[in-house]
């Protein structure tokens, strides 16, 4: 693995932080919804109803960080989805 890329891989892992594997899951489910095209209130429903131990809960004053980290996530996966096509990792 190249350095550039660990430093990305790194920097992800302290950003994202430890999850358990049914955190994993709710968050998955919340990356799908919004690559399916739902707002980030339907997404968190959607994988709230799936997985209810970790439901989020929000309100108008949080939801914009929320957005943003389920953002990142995204886009987090889509670097996992490229790197590994590349067999970088």
């Amino acid at each position: 693995m190249d350095k550039m890329t660990k430093a990305y891989l790194d920097r992800a892992s302290e950003i994202i932080g430890e999850r358990t594997e049914s955190e994993i899951f709710h968050d998955d489910a919340v990356v799908e919804a919004l690559i399916q095209g739902r707002t980030i209130k339907e997404a968190l429903s959607i994988a709230g109803m799936k997985y209810p131990d970790e439901a989020i809960k929000w309100d108008d004053g949080n939801i914009g960080d929320i957005a943003a980290h389920y953002d990142y996530l995204r886009e987090h996966c889509d670097i996992m989805k490229s790197l590994k096509k590349q067999k970088r990792i």
